[in-house]
C-alpha cells in the first residue's frame, strides 16, 4: 500500500502519517525502487492503534509511551489518568452549569456572574443604602474563588437576615470623617467581633493563606475612624482564633 491507501484505510490523512513518521511515532516502511513507501498489514495496525488512542483523548506523547511498552501495562496507567482528567473536567462543567441556572433563575446583577452560594446569600440579605453594607458586598465579590469561597458565604448564610445586622452597619457608616480617638470605635470592634460566628472564622482560614495585600486594601476603602473598628475586630477575631494571622 502506498501513503494514500493506508491512510484512507485507516481513517486518518495522508499528513498525519507524514507527521507520525517525522516524529518518530510510526517507523518508517521499506521503500521500493522509485522511492515511493510501501506499507504492509502491520504498519495499518500500528497506525490504526495510533488513531484510536489519539481519539481517546492522548497526546502524541502519550501515544509514544504506551506504544512503546508491548505489554499494555503503561496503556492501563495512561488510561487512568485520562480517565481522571476527564472527571475533573466533568466535575467543572457541573460547577459551572450550576452556576448558571442560579443565574438564569435571575434576577440578574451588574455584578454577575457570581457563585451560587453568594447568589443565595444576597437573595436572603434584606435591601439597604447603608453604604459599609455596600462595601462589605463588594469585600465579598472580590473573596470569590479566594479566601473562603463558597464556605464562606455558606457560613454567613444565616446573618443575612440577623435582625442586629443593619444597626452595625448604621453604627459602622456614623464614623465616617470621625476623629481617630473617637470612644465608639472600640466598642463596635468588639461588637462586631462577637458578632461574628466561629464557622466564618473557620471558612477563612480554612480557605487557604490570604491573599496577599488584601487587608491593606480592604482597610484603605474606609474612612479612618472606620478603618480602625476594622482592624480592631480583626484583632480580636484573630486572638479568637489562636492568633493566627489573618
Amino acid at each position: 500500500m502506498r501513503i494514500g491507501e493506508i491512510a484512507a484505510l485507516v481513517g486518518v490523512t495522508s499528513r498525519a502519517v507524514r507527521h507520525y513518521h517525522h516524529i518518530g511515532l510510526l517507523p518508517e516502511p521499506v521503500r521500493r525502487a522509485n522511492g515511493y513507501r510501501s506499507y504492509g498489514i502491520r504498519d495499518a495496525v500500528a497506525l490504526a492503534r495510533i488513531r484510536r488512542l489519539t481519539e481517546l483523548g492522548l497526546s502524541l506523547d502519550e501515544v509514544r509511551d504506551v506504544l512503546a511498552d508491548d505489554a499494555g501495562r503503561e496503556l492501563a496507567e495512561v488510561l487512568g489518568e485520562l480517565d481522571a482528567d476527564l472527571a475533573r473536567q466533568e466535575h467543572e462543567i457541573q460547577r459551572r452549569r450550576t452556576v448558571l441556572a442560579a443565574l438564569l433563575d435571575g434576577p440578574l446583577t451588574p455584578d454577575a456572574p457570581l457563585s451560587p452560594s453568594l447568589i443565595e446569600l444576597w437573595k436572603a440579605a434584606p435591601a439597604a443604602t447603608s453604604p459599609a453594607a455596600a462595601k462589605d458586598r463588594e469585600h465579598l465579590i472580590l473573596l470569590e474563588g479566594a479566601i473562603g469561597g463558597e464556605a464562606l458565604y455558606t457560613a454567613l448564610r444565616p446573618l443575612a437576615d440577623d435582625p442586629a445586622v443593619p444597626s452595625l452597619y448604621e453604627r459602622l457608616d456614623e464614623l465616617d470623617g470621625a476623629p481617630a480617638d473617637d470612644p465608639r470605635i472600640a466598642a463596635l470592634a468588639d461588637d462586631l467581633a462577637a458578632f461574628v460566628p466561629d464557622e466564618v472564622l473557620e471558612a477563612v482560614w480554612d480557605g487557604g493563606p490570604a491573599v496577599p495585600g488584601f487587608g491593606q486594601a480592604l482597610l484603605a476603602d474606609y474612612s479612618p475612624a472606620q478603618a480602625d473598628v476594622v482592624l480592631g475586630m480583626m484583632e480580636r477575631l484573630a486572638a479568637r482564633m489562636g492568633g493566627r494571622p489573618s
